[in-house]
């Protein structure tokens, strides 16, 4: 379900509450943020984890007119998962900007190579970066929005408690993880709309 203006603290309501909400928020996150190989995050959005997005980046920028919550609420609601897909940030990460710079030249396309996959099923990999072109001639980006798009049947095998695996198959970089600890698996779970 999108966030709507009435889901969201006012700037008053939130410098009251913001710690509390955030220890909130990186407690739920724990079981939802996930390294595959030694340089790459994945974290996994749900509607508490865009809700405290939104509402940082409204602290931030000092948003309380209307128009600039909605555009706000514009841009992050699509990262929220629709009941049959995940949604992940995915984050490349090489602290030294020179290595970086060359590392990101050579991971070009790694986010259409990013999978997901349900026991007993194919792999399910990304559809990155739908909102906007993150990579170039030169080089991928260092942050990708990934969207994994399940059946029917991944869901059900998922919601009855089917171990889930992620990965990253780049020949540059190739790297898994085979299960997923139980807990991100159920917490994974709950973005899932039982199968009708």
């Amino acid at each position: 379900m999108k966030l709507t203006r009435t889901d969201l603290m006012s700037l008053e309501q939130y410098s009251v509450d913001r710690k509390e909400f955030r220890t909130k928020v990186l407690d739920h996150k724990r079981d939802r943020i996930l390294t595959v190989g030694p340089n790459t995050s994945w974290s996994f959005e749900d509607r508490l984890t865009i809700q405290y997005q939104v509402q940082e980046m409204l602290r931030v920028e000092r948003i309380f007119e209307s128009h600039g919550i909605q555009d706000e609420l514009d841009a992050y609601n699509p990262l929220i998962p629709d009941g049959s897909n995940w949604k992940a940030t995915f984050l490349i990460e090489f602290p030294d900007a020179e290595e970086r710079r060359v590392k990101l030249a050579q991971l070009k396309g790694i986010e259409d190579r990013c999978w997901v996959q349900v026991d007993g099923f194919e792999r399910v990999f990304a559809i990155a970066d739908e909102d906007l072109d993150r990579e170039n001639d030169e080089k991928t980006s260092a942050v990708h929005f990934l969207r994994f798009e399940l059946t029917p049947p991944m869901t059900a095998a998922v919601k009855s408690g089917m171990d889930v695996s992620i990965g990253v198959d780049h020949d540059s970089y190739a790297h898994e993880v085979r299960p997923l600890p139980k807990s991100i698996r159920d917490s994974l779970a709950g973005d899932l709309r039982p199968a009708s």
